[in-house]
């Protein structure tokens, strides 16, 4: 079950204002491009990929992204235990968006 943001004012109630805060902050975007381009990855392959992100971090993030409905967590009951991130459908959906700013902010930087 996806937990909604708060909302924390009048501003904050735009949607995009609202999308900005889900998946803005240092590392989200990082996390949410390494597992699209990767389709799957574990924990310790996210650590590898996204350089400078401590642990602590990367638990509090996808965590987060868990939680808004971003990323979906997947637990094998194996020994030793493996854990999957991937994106949700949600999550599959930001990309093209995201795409759409990063082409707007390279055409700008031009």
């Amino acid at each position: 079950m996806s937990e909604k943001a708060p909302y924390k004012s009048n501003y904050d109630r735009c949607p995009l204002t609202y999308t900005l805060n889900l998946i803005g902050g240092k590392w989200r975007l990082p996390i949410i491009w390494a597992i699209h381009k990767n389709k799957t990855m574990r924990y310790n392959e996210l650590k590898r990929d996204i350089q400078g992100i401590t642990n602590m971090m990367l638990t509090q993030s996808l965590k987060e992204l868990e939680a808004y409905g971003i990323v979906k967590r997947e637990q094998f009951l194996e020994i030793p235990p493996r854990v999957e991130y991937s994106l949700t459908d949600n999550g599959e959906e930001l990309i093209t968006a995201l795409k759409a700013l990063a082409h707007w902010g390279k055409k700008m930087k031009k």
